[in-house]
């Protein structure tokens, strides 16, 4: 670990314009100053990315390969796109929008999955539901337990069959206001559409409801409770209890996992000083700083480039290599967890990822897309050198000789005390009312499901 007794950064509540330079950040006095204004705040402001032609990694993917969905899936998205909206101004529930914080952007909706308050309880009801799962095991929040922040303490996530999956279980975080779903799928770009993978994918099985379709409706089908919500929600269809109403209830409700009210979200916008101590101030000052280079990957409300809102016109989206592997000197990462480069099969795009937003984050260990990271020092530990060294076994390689490393990740040195600092910034992340919020955990009236023998 390289480290070396350098000036510590002031408190900076305003981080400068992020340049092309890699210089030290300016030095600035370190009295702690009152909380800017919501429009000046660290996390309001997104770094410009460099030119396209300075950081190859920031380009949309080309891709050159259609995937290949299942026949369950297949069914799901005809059956989605021929649905009817169904939304007759007479009847339908009242259209709504979830609840956000004043300082963050309006989400993107789906036109055709209007947000009410109705499809949101049934989609909470769902989640928490083992009816979702071939054989009555596993729910969505078996995965993404609220506690975690809606990801899991695996290091990698273990399908209803026990199948271990090659990446960990991504947090649920303000996904409203994700561009792209899943770690490396620049094709999945709505929740109703990534609600299919866990529920029907085969390789590797989730929930294992591939074939079961028609189980699955029996089964809520057969439960008054879900007969009156699926009514409630969906007034107007026929047969409310559909695939398709399923993935947008499901969608819905995701939409109000919303995270903002953080120690540093009440410093910056209502300048409550109680919780964010001098040494979190510091340690914003060293993650929003051209030195470090954090913010330009998670920058912005939501700490992440791969962030969408409406009114927002950029069209690419960004996904990074950070040198966790290099195992032949080429770039290779270990198949079959190869990124961005399993969907479009470029070279290029071996081993990039999605930067994940890091609210909560102090909660979420394991890291990276693979869990193979252990804790917030590793992580530190990884950036510092700008990229990981595996000195032997199969995925032996040195990370920051990876020829596709992303620009941002150019390593830095740190101090002892520079590092508690980011830390402690990083904890003040936590959003402590998120991860216990009753409205946000399973509803107290869901019946109880006992698979039947043989499921």
């Amino acid at each position: 670990m390289r480290t070396r007794k350098a000036p510590r950064p002031a408190a900076c509540p305003v981080p400068p314009t992020p340049t092309a330079s890699r210089s030290s950040p300016r030095s600035t006095s370190r009295t702690a100053s009152k909380a800017p204004s919501p429009a000046r705040s660290c996390a309001s402001r997104v770094a410009k990315p460099r030119s396209t032609s300075q950081h190859p990694q920031r380009r949309a993917p080309t891709v050159t390969h259609a995937l290949r969905p299942t026949p369950a899936l297949l069914l799901v998205l005809a059956s989605a796109l021929a649905a009817p909206l169904g939304c007759s101004e007479a009847t339908s529930p009242e259209v709504a929008s979830p609840p956000i914080p004043s300082h963050f952007p309006a989400p993107r909706i789906p036109p055709t999955n209007p947000w009410t308050v109705e499809k949101a309880e049934l989609g909470r009801a769902l989640f928490y539901d083992t009816r979702l799962s071939g054989n009555g095991t596993q729910s969505c929040s078996s995965c993404h337990p609220q506690s975690r922040a809606f990801t899991d303490v695996l290091p990698r996530a273990m399908g209803s069959t026990g199948e271990e999956h090659p990446r960990r279980s991504m947090t649920l975080t303000n996904v409203a206001w994700n561009q792209t779903y899943n770690w490396a799928n620049p094709l999945v770009t709505t929740l109703e559409q990534q609600a299919l993978t866990p529920l029907f994918g085969e390789h590797p099985v989730e929930l294992g409801l591939a074939g079961r379709e028609d189980e699955l409706i029996a089964r809520l089908q057969n439960e008054p409770f879900y007969r009156q919500r699926f009514a409630a929600a969906f007034p107007d269809a026929d047969a409310p209890i559909t695939l398709t109403h399923i993935t947008y209830a499901l969608a819905s409700f995701q939409r109000t996992l919303v995270s903002g009210s953080s120690a540093f979200d009440r410093f910056m916008y209502e300048g409550d000083t109680s919780n964010f101590p001098e040494s979190a101030r510091r340690g914003m000052s060293l993650f929003f700083s051209e030195r470090l280079e954090c913010f330009h990957c998670h920058g912005g409300f939501n700490f992440s480039d791969a962030t969408d809102h409406q009114g927002l016109t950029t069209t690419s989206a960004p996904f990074h290599v950070t040198g966790l592997y290099n195992i032949d000197g080429q770039g290779a990462y270990p198949a079959p967890n190869t990124g961005v480069h399993e969907v479009t099969g470029r070279p290029e795009d071996m081993g990039r990822f999605k930067a994940p937003t890091l609210r909560n984050v102090a909660v979420r260990a394991p890291y990276m897309h693979d869990g193979s990271v252990a804790d917030l020092d590793a992580v530190i530990d990884h950036y510092a050198a700008g990229g990981r060294t595996i000195p032997d076994g199969p995925n032996a390689g040195v990370g920051y000789l990876n020829p596709n490393l992303s620009l941002f990740v150019p390593g830095f040195l740190i101090t002892d005390e520079e590092r508690e600092d980011l830390k402690a910034f990083l904890h003040s992340l936590t959003d402590h009312n998120f991860l216990t919020n009753p409205a946000l955990g399973p509803p107290a009236d869901l019946p109880p499901f006992e698979p039947q023998v043989g499921e």
